[in-house]
């Protein structure tokens, strides 16, 4: 009995792979929205302000952003829970592929939301005069709670390695 309950549990992390799967199809989504952005700024580029294209091309920057994270989590979180990606020799491999571990991907998410809520942060401040002072403030602390806890969980990773 014990024997069928832990290679039951085993077996069951191929229920992840449904999911990872589905993280390719939220970058397909991704991916079509970066690129009607991009057909929508085309035939207005020399009418738009310059402000207003800074604040359309840090829009893709944050998409980009979130197409890398969900890449990483994605592969990496395969290789990590569910089974060890076999890719043909003659075919190129990401260099970080088998070797980021589950601490090491939270650090990498961890610096990715940082960064995608940095690139908002600074597109809210470019347009800060169409945003309520009190909302101003509430987007730099809920930043700051991102800063302050990835390097919360950077300090806690770096003190359980040593």
């Amino acid at each position: 009995m014990e024997r069928f309950i832990e290679n039951a549990m085993y077996a069951s992390r191929w229920l992840l792979a449904p999911i990872y799967f589905g993280l390719s199809l939220g970058l397909l989504a991704l991916a079509l929205k970066f690129f009607q952005e991009i057909f929508h700024i085309l035939p207005n580029i020399f009418a738009m302000a310059e402000a207003e294209l800074i604040l359309v091309l840090l829009s893709l920057v944050d998409m980009a952003l979130v197409g890398g994270l969900l890449v990483m989590v994605m592969m990496s979180g395969y290789e990590n829970f569910v089974s060890q990606l076999d890719i043909d020799d003659h075919k190129e491999k990401l260099a970080w592929l088998g070797k980021m571990d589950s601490s090491s991907l939270k650090m990498k998410v961890a610096a990715s939301i940082v960064a995608i809520s940095s690139i908002h942060l600074l597109r809210v401040f470019m347009d800060a005069r169409n945003h309520d002072p009190e909302h101003l403030m509430w987007y730099v602390i809920i930043h700051m709670t991102f800063v302050v806890s990835a390097f919360a969980m950077g300090y806690l990773d770096k003190l359980t390695k040593h």
